[in-house]
């Protein structure tokens, strides 16, 4: 391989929360962080280069990104996704939550009802209840160890509850799926038909697994894409959450103008510069560097449904997309203190908690494996020595 995603970069000391928090939080000081979705991968040696190039130039003014950076994102979607989208309907975010924080805010009414799919991104359940709005959920059907939605719930909430926006987590965080066409299209139908608006947040849609395809929601459904909110960002891909850029894509002129306007009032204008270079470096040069930070991920992958095999009552939900693992411990029998118990005291692994994710997270963990496989190995020979007999 070019790059050596075996290489430990020390983050102790690097006011990292992944590392850092774990003394705040009351862990054992030598707890191995696998919980928070980032990578400890060097990002892209030209991303490096490009922000080095900037630090040199030394002026931070306001930036106003041209012609260039759009086409560099267009570029992206088009080519891996068959998502082309016009330039007027880019919309420049601190991040993917800011966003659907942003387009709750302009796109629904206090009290409204919106919908999401438990478990899911946890943000999503704090953003609505926040924001004054009613959360519904839909909560997905686990069926021999793969995750499906309930059409018929999806639809008889949004009729009897009245609801106004649905957040699709495409592909699914934390249980990996990687919504298939028909899916995606019978979504669309039933939002069409009652005017639920969709808010789809891609931004995992980089890490698809072979035989698997992620669907930017447009190109299946352009009537519902027309009056949706896509949200993308190169955070995760490119492991450059810190320097918070985010592309969002909305359409229609009036709903694009209201969400426009919910930024005004929070007094948002321009994203940071350091965030705007990166992201055009990273979708201008980046994809050889994800292509194979995809194959060690890949093997990463392996290794993990290896080594946990030796682990009775423990199975892992085989994930379509994203390097974010869903375990679930239910067969081991334990109660939640127990298995908490047994994973961040004795095993001093810092994963994060099921329950977090909402309802049907009961009895899970999800686990990062985004990084070099020898902590991939400690974890799993920490959690072998502590294993119930």
């Amino acid at each position: 391989m070019k790059y050596n995603f075996d290489e430990i970069v020390p983050r102790h000391g690097t006011d990292c929360a992944k590392y850092d928090s774990i003394a705040a939080r009351g862990r054992p000081a030598d707890t191995l962080p696998l919980w928070v979705a980032d990578m400890d991968f060097r990002c892209p040696p030209e991303v490096s280069a490009r922000l080095v190039e900037l630090a040199r130039d030394g002026v931070f003014g306001y930036p106003d990104p041209g012609d260039k950076y759009f086409q560099a994102v267009r570029n992206w979607l088009a080519g891996r996704f068959g998502y082309e989208p016009e330039p007027e309907w880019l919309i420049r975010t601190p991040g993917v939550v800011f966003a659907v924080a942003a387009a709750i805010r302009a796109l629904t009414g206090p009290g409204d009802a919106v919908l999401i799919q438990e478990p899911v991104y946890h943000p999503f359940a704090h953003l609505i209840n926040n924001n004054g709005r009613q959360m519904v959920n839909n909560p997905l059907v686990c069926e021999n160890g793969r995750y499906r939605m309930d059409f018929e719930d999806f639809e008889k909430k949004i009729i009897d509850r009245r609801v106004k926006m649905f957040i699709l987590c495409s592909p699914h965080n934390p249980v990996g799926r990687v919504w298939k066409r028909e899916e995606l299209a019978k979504v669309a139908e039933i939002c069409l038909r009652h005017q639920c608006l969709v808010v789809s947040d891609e931004i995992h849609c980089d890490f698809v697994r072979p035989g698997h395809r992620h669907l930017v929601l447009p190109t299946v459904a352009p009537e519902l894409g027309a009056s949706a909110v896509i949200c993308t960002a190169p955070s995760k891909t490119f492991n450059l959450a810190g320097l918070q850029a985010a592309n969002i894509f909305i359409a229609d002129t009036d709903l694009r103008g209201k969400f426009q306007a919910a930024m005004g009032r929070a007094g948002y204008h321009s994203l940071n510069n350091m965030g705007l270079a990166a992201c055009q470096a990273a979708y201008e040069h980046g994809a050889d560097w994800l292509e194979q930070l995809k194959t060690y991920l890949e093997g990463n992958l392996e290794y993990l449904k290896g080594a946990l095999a030796g682990l009775p009552g423990l199975k892992i939900v085989e994930p379509e997309g994203s390097y974010l693992i869903w375990l679930d411990f239910r067969e081991l029998g334990l109660n939640p203190g127990d298995l908490e118990e047994l994973i961040s005291r004795r095993a001093r692994l810092w994963l994060d908690e099921g329950p977090k994710f909402g309802l049907g997270g009961q009895g899970f963990y999800r686990l990062n494996s985004a990084c070099p496989r020898a902590l991939l190995r400690e974890a799993l020979e920490r959690l072998k020595a502590v294993w119930p007999r």
